[in-house]
């Protein structure tokens, strides 16, 4: 698999989830992504990047733009270092919410996405890799 791009910003900041979701836009058009699959990665990395400021207290959103053969893709990849999630199988879960909102932020951005892999280790950190195809 060949990487095409590989950019990593700091999501440090209400202004740095804007320009999160404006550069995974702009590269799921450039990689011929529907506009519905668009959407898709779109809100998805904005809910990481979101869960990345507020619970992880900032860090970093890697885009990386993938040529697989006929496939194109995008993976992004979310890191920070906070508390972590104690339990994921209970923060995966729908309706679970440690902020008070509608505790679908994981659970909905796995739904929206091809791929989602969840590592986090209390007291380290947590990162989050989703990755939608063409």
């Amino acid at each position: 698999m060949a990487v095409l791009r590989d950019d990593r910003i700091g999501v440090r900041t209400v202004d740095d989830i804007i320009k999160a979701r404006q550069l995974v836009r702009d590269s799921a058009i450039a990689q011929g992504l529907s506009l519905v699959d668009q959407t898709k990665l779109v809100t998805a990395a904005s809910e990481i990047a979101r869960n990345t400021l507020v619970h992880g207290g900032g860090g970093y959103m890697r885009l990386e733009t993938l040529n697989d053969g006929t496939r194109r893709g995008i993976r992004l990849t979310f890191s920070d270092q906070g508390p972590g999630i104690a339990d994921i199988a209970l923060a995966m879960k729908d309706g679970y919410s440690t902020a008070g909102g509608l505790g679908l932020g994981l659970g909905g951005t796995k739904r929206l996405v091809n791929e989602f892999d969840l590592e986090s280790e209390p007291g380290k950190g947590t990162k989050v890799t989703i990755l939608r195809w063409r």
